[in-house]
């Protein structure tokens, strides 16, 4: 829990069945359409949504973009041993993901007596600000598909870290896609159908659902408050900020890999709070343990929320205001070789624990950054034998993976990943 970092669908007439394949034939325009005046053309035009973000770009969308409000994240394990066949999934899931950032259904001939290309529980909804993600873990780079040799340094498999309960059933993953959106139905329906458009070729290994988004990643943003009941992520990374991007979140030409170059690597960590123990901490325990005031979300040494964190501030008697093994102290920059992470995390609530009766909820950590091993393993690892908090919190589900560079107008997801490795 680091600190530091509609339009309406057109009725379509009866053919053979729908396929991959022919989603793709059929929507090539959605995948290399996407025209300056934001318009889709297949057959016939429909209208941009006005809640709509960029599907293609240099940088995937759902990343730098301010942070929605509500979260899908679903990771896949592949069920084929053909390259061709992983590519071509990787080419449906973009042109689908071109339709659904748009906010327009997923188009297929077929008739009332098969079943419709697109579920429909989003119609009418718009596009609610959505986008797609997608990363790849380190087992897609075993001997199944020939990208060996494309693996990055930096997509390392994540250490366990001491106090992790981690469940293997809900951590890892040969492929991600983060759906994130202002609508809850819309980031569902996303996963939904890319789920379906994948049968055959992956099958759904773990999903995640999110609330509430708990950083900013913007400056026209307020910072949320967690489950916790604290303003989150105050001195989160913004996109304004292009220099720190550079820095910290953007794989640039120290990657090994070229093809990751303009990617980042996703970090997901599923950390279970206990609340009714939390609940029943004094508030001045809680903030000690936070290193902020809970009311304001100023740091003990200040009084606005955004006033500096002054770590070396001792109290008159002894000690420092901020206590040593403060969340913020722990998380702090300076106490981390001066590495940051962006913080793009969610609550969830999963109903109740049957062994213990306490509540299934807390924080459905994602971060991003150039390289976990100097960053998110850094301050993990700190957070893990120092932080206050780690008494209340237990680290249940873990994943990392590579996100590549975004898709460029006709492209598709890991197009430079396939590239590159044709070439050798």
């Amino acid at each position: 829990m680091s600190e530091t970092g509609a339009t309406a669908p057109m009725e379509r007439p009866g053919g053979p069945r729908f396929s991959r394949r022919a989603l793709l034939a059929g929507t090539s325009a959605a995948a290399a359409g996407l025209v300056t005046a934001g318009i889709i053309a297949k057959g016939s035009a429909f209208a941009a949504a006005s809640d709509a973000i960029a599907f293609t770009g240099i940088h995937q969308a759902g990343i730098a973009t301010p942070a929605q409000e509500r979260l899908v994240f679903a990771a896949f394990d592949l069920t084929t041993a053909s390259r061709s066949e992983l590519e071509d999934l990787l080419r449906t899931w973009s042109a689908a993901a071109a339709r659904l950032t748009e906010g327009q259904p997923l188009e297929g001939s077929a008739s009332e007596w098969q079943p419709p290309a697109d579920t429909g529980e989003a119609t009418g909804l718009g596009s609610a600000n959505l986008t797609l993600t997608v990363g790849f873990g380190r087992s897609m780079f075993d001997r199944r598909f020939g990208l060996a040799s494309r693996l990055p340094a930096a997509l390392v498999d994540l250490p366990e870290f001491p106090g992790d309960q981690l469940d293997p059933s809900r951590s890892g993953g040969d492929l991600c896609v983060q759906a994130c959106a202002d609508d809850a139905q819309v980031a569902f329906h996303a996963i939904h159908n890319l789920a379906r458009l994948a049968t055959g070729s992956a099958a759904l290994r773990w999903m995640q659902v999110g609330f509430n988004r708990t950083s900013s990643t913007s400056s026209a943003q307020t910072t949320p408050r967690n489950l916790l009941g604290f303003k989150d992520g105050t001195d989160n990374l913004v996109a304004q900020d292009a220099a720190s991007f550079d820095r910290f979140v953007w794989a640039g030409e120290e990657s090994d890999q070229s093809w990751m170059r303009g990617g980042s690597y996703l970090v997901a960590r599923r950390i279970r709070t206990h609340l009714e123990q939390w609940a029943a901490t004094s508030l001045a325990a809680q903030q000690d343990v936070i290193g902020r005031f809970k009311a304001s979300g100023a740091p003990l040494t200040g009084h606005r929320e955004h006033d500096p964190v002054k770590l070396g501030a001792y109290e008159p008697h002894g000690g420092y205001v901020i206590p040593a093994g403060a969340h913020i102290r722990v998380a702090a920059p300076q106490n981390n070789g001066g590495q940051r992470i962006l913080r793009r995390g969610y609550s969830f609530a999963d109903g109740v624990d049957p062994t213990t009766g306490e509540l299934d909820a807390g924080l459905f950590f994602i971060c991003f950054q150039k390289d976990p091993r100097a960053q998110f393993i850094r301050i993990q690892s700190s957070l893990a034998y120092n932080d206050a908090l780690r008494e209340y919190v237990a680290h249940t589900a873990s994943a990392a993976f590579a996100c590549p560079p975004g898709v460029a107008e006709g492209g598709f997801w890991g197009e430079t990943l396939f590239r590159t490795s044709r070439r050798t």
